[in-house]
């Protein structure tokens, strides 16, 4: 505690971002410019952690895109329409074809975005959710080539 106030201990902290998403106030910030970059690598090493040696198949449901991170105790009406479901065994082509999917979405009315490019980058512009991609493809988790196929 410093001066009344909650603190982080920075020489402990391992940059994982907990903190920031369960703050209800949202009143915790990165510590430093390099924090959000940082935090989207650890999000592809604990993916990679979880992952290398086993077998594994992934589905994601693009529904009720909410505009901040799901772990935040407050959030906007979804950014976008429900878009659908996506599975492949390359997890992080499925990332990134859900990432585009989202974006050719028209902005909800009544959301905090108006029309953009990104998405994701017009809700969060302090961070670079194409890192934690980037970061993955070094790793060995996958590519971000994909062919889509509607049924």
């Amino acid at each position: 505690m410093t001066e009344n106030k909650a603190s982080i201990n920075h020489g402990k902290c391992v940059g994982c971002g907990r903190c920031i998403g369960i703050c209800p106030t949202d009143a915790i910030l990165p510590a430093s410019d390099k924090s959000n970059e940082i935090l989207n690598k650890k999000m592809a090493e604990y993916t990679w952690a979880v992952l290398h040696g086993r077998p594994h198949f992934h589905i994601s449901l693009v529904i009720d895109v909410s505009p901040y991170c799901d772990c935040h105790s407050e959030n906007d009406v979804p950014i976008v329409p429900n878009v659908g479901m996506f599975a492949s065994f390359n997890p992080v082509a499925l990332d990134v074809a859900c990432a585009d999917a989202v974006n050719r979405q028209p902005v909800m009315m009544g959301s905090i975005l108006g029309e953009h490019h990104d998405h994701f980058t017009d809700v969060s512009p302090n961070s670079d959710w194409k890192v934690a991609i980037d970061h993955a493809i070094q790793l060995g988790l996958g590519s971000k080539e994909y062919e889509l196929i509607t049924i």
